[in-house]
Formats: structure tokens, sequence, C-alpha cells
């Protein structure tokens, strides 16, 4: 997939997210960032983005690319590749930019972008939390957001190989 930094395209690469983030806050604009795979996108995807949202500001969603998902959940993920993964996480209304990228956390590009807000979800801790030494840094802060963990892409995938009892 071809990024952009024209137009209202919200899929971008590193260096378009720089210069939209950049505009955004020259407009008095707070940012908010949120990551994952988002590998099968599921209500508690939704839920957490729509809670990162409700922080205020402009939220970017930051995706892990497909070797950084491999190496995290193993062989077999992801299920879809990142291009498709980022251009349905783009079509949600919350979402007003996404990246992918491709380290095993997203300190980079915490520390390219200084979001004001890092949202995470219920599965971690403000201080769980492994990037945030890299918010810390320039002042940013933490926030846990969405519903609790019960849905997972790892528990439809599990539900669906496991045979059905009558």
């Amino acid at each position: 997939m071809k990024t952009t930094t024209t137009g209202d395209k919200k899929v971008l690469g590193r260096h378009g997210l720089r210069e939209r983030v950049e505009r955004w806050r020259r407009a008095g604009e707070r940012i908010v960032l949120a990551n994952g795979n988002f590998d099968l996108l599921h209500v508690g995807h939704v839920r957490y983005l729509r809670g990162a949202k409700e922080l205020g500001g402009k939220l970017v969603v930051a995706i892990n690319s497909d070797e950084s998902v491999r190496t995290l959940k193993g062989e077999g993920r992801p299920i879809m590749p990142a291009e498709e993964r980022a251009e349905i996480v783009a079509a949600l209304a919350d979402v007003d930019a996404v990246v992918i990228f491709s380290e095993l956390d997203v300190r980079g590009l915490i520390r390219e972008i200084r979001p004001d807000i890092q949202a995470k979800g219920t599965d971690y801790t403000a201080e769980s939390v492994p990037e945030r030494d890299a918010v810390a840094e320039y002042g940013g802060r933490v926030a846990i957001v969405g519903d609790a963990k019960d849905h997972s892409t790892s528990g439809i995938i599990r539900a669906r190989l496991t045979p059905r009892q009558p």
C-alpha cells in the first residue's frame, strides 16, 4: 500500500506522520498514541481505540509490521498483512492517522512524535507499560483505556481451532 501525506489519507509513513503531527500541534491539537497488532479486528480493539479517542485530540494508531507480529506472536501470525490491518483500522471514525512500525515496541515512534498521551489497553497498568520510560522523558503521560481484556485475536483463533462439544 502506498502511503501519502496529501488530502485526508489516514495511512502514513513515518515521515508523513511526523509532518501531520507537527501540523496538528501548530493547530493546538493534543496527540494520543495507541498501538498494537490489530490482527482480526474485534470489539476489544474498537473499545480500546474509542477509549483512546475519548482522551481528546487526534488519535494516531501504530500497527506492528508483519515481521514484528511474527516475532511477538509466533509463526502463523499475523493472519492479515500489515497494509490490510492498517487500512481497516484507518476506516474507523475514531482514528485520525495510522502508521506501521517495524520495531518490537513503540519507543522509537514515541520519541519521534512525542504524543501527549500514550493510550494502552487494560491488560496493562500505568506502571507496567513497557514504553512508559520513553513517554516520561518529555513529560507525556500514559493512560489505560478500553474494557476488560475479555477479547483477543489469540482467543478467537483458539476458539475456532477447538472442536465444539455437542
